[in-house]
């Protein structure tokens, strides 16, 4: 016969268990996550630190961390909170359900992204989803209704879309532009605006009678710096303690800040630029980058929120409060002394190995987010001159009917768009009915120089207020290889000015090449080029870009091709989504035909109750109007409608029966971050039942 522990000895054994049951799930939960987006995380750091547009990314992960540490304690009093209420096998399962289908809904969009044009960015969008599910899974509705934020939060890693960059971009420049030249002129510089390639541009007239000109382009607008401000603002109103509308005017006060910031910064430069010459004023343009203007911004905001917005007076100190009671919480404010300590569970252990099992499955059928490829030749060399393209063993097959040649390497482009090469090849034909087919092939560390040509010619001056230069004739998504799937863009335009037609099919792709010596993956961006006499001729060009595509692809041996399974999870994905989705809303559904119901029981059996019961569950009720449904509150209010003095634990003895009963249920709620009970009435109001939110009846 064991001997029996101690009570402290009990007390640290069962803490032990606690910590590692949560320790466990929280590996299971990150290890999951980061092993099926392993990849799209790494694109998107890789990225984030090269590219201006994405700094922001940068700080998601501190921010989320302090979030998470933030909710601690809430979290961790949820872990063992379940719904006592359940009156079916479906209510019991409801959230398991869920979780499962969020995940399902997760996966199978992640694979149907991957046979799109811009896997990434669908890749990320579910991420979020995926978190959810797994809470559900392995903790309850409860931790995740706590850790809704922080979880929602990670939406913010998914890359803003090029096109709402120049769109919102050009505005911006426009703006910044114009205040700029009229502030510069209030204070005696003599300033003027004009419009080149779509940017405004500012002339200055020095003292001197020389001129100097500032280009304000998108990366001068200041949207990098907005989009990295607006997610610190988000943030900084949400950790902020006080009424919704004060949140909301902290995230309103945060645009026209940046707005301004950027207009002085703009101002700066050009008064530096007037008095000290162009070197200075570049050298303070760069040293007052997007990053810098994103972190004085906050700061301001920061100091601004702390001194003008109105923040809740701090609750005095309950009288009563003692940790060291053996009570589980404080019945006058409600606080929790000691949390439910939680241990693994047959089901928890089961779920933990079926999440194991699929997750090991589905890695083993996993793709790259970009088709990997072989890098055919040894592209670039070593020469006195530094590094240049290797003309001797050219990176494209032969076609027949085709003279293959290289053409030329575009450098300025490079310079301008920050690619490690930019070559241009050309596949020519002594058959004067074959046009000429140009290759130009991109290369990069990161995908974020390797801008999309439809963007680059319609989005962006559409974006700046002018007219684009040419006219979209056409535009479709297309695969240009089976297996690995590589699905290319057509773009099919025309110039204004000269009638010139041209069609583009480009696709992306992450390649391996051997750079002096050494293996080094690069992303690529492959394009295609014609030129038909007229426009009527696009169709057939894109007839015969396709071909010479394919043999292009079938030349750059594919490192990894697709198995059958995920091929057709891919193809279908966007389908099979849907109906878990669909099952998803028919289950909150269901469950909210039950909850009506389940008022209207509960109101038939408030009628049959003994008054006293009655009595007490509309004290209970007045407690939550007060704004102090504690026990403390509820014997007040239980005073007030019986005019005789009642006892506390009996009261709470009675609060406890009524809440098995189904009567009133004891709801743990946020006190500044700290864990606390309160007691609520779960009878319907008589003559109107007052559905629930969704997220509601998610977390009753």
């Amino acid at each position: 016969m064991q001997p029996k522990l101690p009570t402290k000895e009990k007390l640290a054994l069962k803490l032990n268990q606690h910590r590692i049951a949560v320790a466990i799930k929280i590996s299971v939960l990150v290890a999951v996550v980061i092993a099926f987006y392993l990849q799209d995380l790494t694109l998107v750091f890789k990225n984030a630190i090269s590219d201006e547009a994405t700094y922001h990314i940068l700080a998601i992960p501190f921010l989320f961390g302090y979030l998470l540490y933030r909710k601690r304690a809430m979290a961790n009093a949820a872990l063992k909170q379940e719904n006592k209420n359940v009156s079916s096998t479906f209510s019991k399962y409801f959230v398991l359900f869920i979780g499962i289908l969020l995940c399902a809904t997760a996966i199978l969009a992640y694979w149907s992204g991957s046979y799109t044009f811009t896997p990434l960015e669908y890749h990320m969008l579910t991420l979020p989803v995926m978190v959810a599910g797994l809470t559900l899974i392995l903790f309850n509705e409860q931790t995740l209704r706590h850790l809704a934020f922080p979880i929602a939060f990670l939406f913010f890693l998914t890359p803003p879309p090029t096109e709402i960059l120049y769109s919102v971009g050009t505005t911006l420049s426009d703006l910044s532009a114009h205040a700029s030249n009229a502030l510069a002129n209030v204070f005696g510089m003599a300033s003027s605006i004009s419009a080149q390639y779509g940017s405004p541009i500012i002339t200055l007239t020095r003292p001197d009678h020389s001129f100097m000109t500032f280009s304000v382009d998108v990366a001068c607008s200041g949207v990098y710096s907005l989009i990295g401000f607006l997610i610190f603002a988000v943030f900084i109103a949400y950790i902020t303690r006080g009424k919704l509308y004060s949140k909301l005017a902290i995230l309103l006060l945060g645009i026209p800040l940046i707005v301004a910031l950027n207009i002085i910064r703009i101002t700066t430069i050009l008064a530096i630029g007037y008095n000290y010459g162009n070197t200075l004023a570049l050298q303070v343009f760069h040293a007052m980058g997007a990053t810098v203007l994103m972190f004085i911004g906050t700061f301001i905001l920061l100091v601004t929120t702390e001194k003008f917005v109105k923040k809740p007076k701090p609750a005095k100190p309950c009288p009563t409060c003692n940790p060291t009671t053996t009570k589980e919480f404080c019945p006058n404010c409600g606080k929790l002394y000691r949390l439910t300590k939680t241990k693994l569970t047959r089901s928890d252990i089961t779920k933990i190995a079926s999440i194991a099992i699929i997750i090991g499955i589905l890695l083993t059928i996993q793709v790259p987010v970009f088709a990997l490829t072989e890098g055919p030749a040894q592209i670039m060399v070593q020469t006195p001159s530094g590094m240049q393209p290797n003309i001797q063993s050219l990176p494209l097959p032969q076609i027949q009917g085709y003279n293959l040649s290289y053409v030329y390497r575009d450098t300025s482009f490079e310079q301008l768009s920050g690619e490690d090469a930019s070559l241009v090849y050309a596949y020519g034909s002594s058959n004067t009915t074959k046009p000429t087919v140009w290759v130009a092939l991109e290369l990069a560390s990161t995908i974020g120089p390797l801008h999309r040509w439809e963007t680059c010619l319609i989005n962006y001056p559409l974006s700046q207020g002018l007219q684009p230069k040419v006219s979209q004739l056409d535009l479709i998504d297309i695969q240009t290889q089976a297996n690995p799937p590589i699905v290319g863009r057509y773009f099919a335009f025309q110039y204004h000015t000269t009638n010139q037609t041209q069609v583009v099919l480009y696709w992306y792709e992450t390649a391996t090449f051997s750079i002096n010596g050494t293996s080094e993956q690069k992303q690529v961006k492959m394009s295609l080029v014609t030129y038909p006499q007229s426009a009527s001729q696009v169709p057939q060009d894109e007839r015969l870009l396709l071909p010479i595509a394919k043999e292009i692809n079938d030349y750059w041996q594919p490192i990894k091709t697709w198995t059958t399974i995920a091929l057709t999870i891919s193809q279908n994905g966007l389908v099979l989504s849907a109906v878990t989705t669909a099952l998803l809303l028919a289950l909150i559904i269901y469950r909210l035909i039950l909850a009506q119901q389940e008022k209207a029981s509960l109101l038939t059996l408030y009628t049959k109750l003994s008054t006293k019961n009655q009595i007490l569950t509309k004290a209970v009720k007045n407690a939550k109007k007060q704004g102090n449904p504690t026990i403390k509150g509820i014997w007040d209010e239980l005073n007030k409608l019986t005019n005789t003095p009642t006892d506390k634990d009996q009261l709470q003895a009675e609060l406890q029966e009524a809440e098995k009963v189904g009567l009133i249920d004891r709801a743990l709620v946020n006190r500044e971050d700290k864990p606390a009970f309160a007691w609520r009435s779960l009878i319907p109001e008589r003559g109107k039942f007052r559905s629930l939110p969704i997220i509601s009846m998610f977390f009753k």
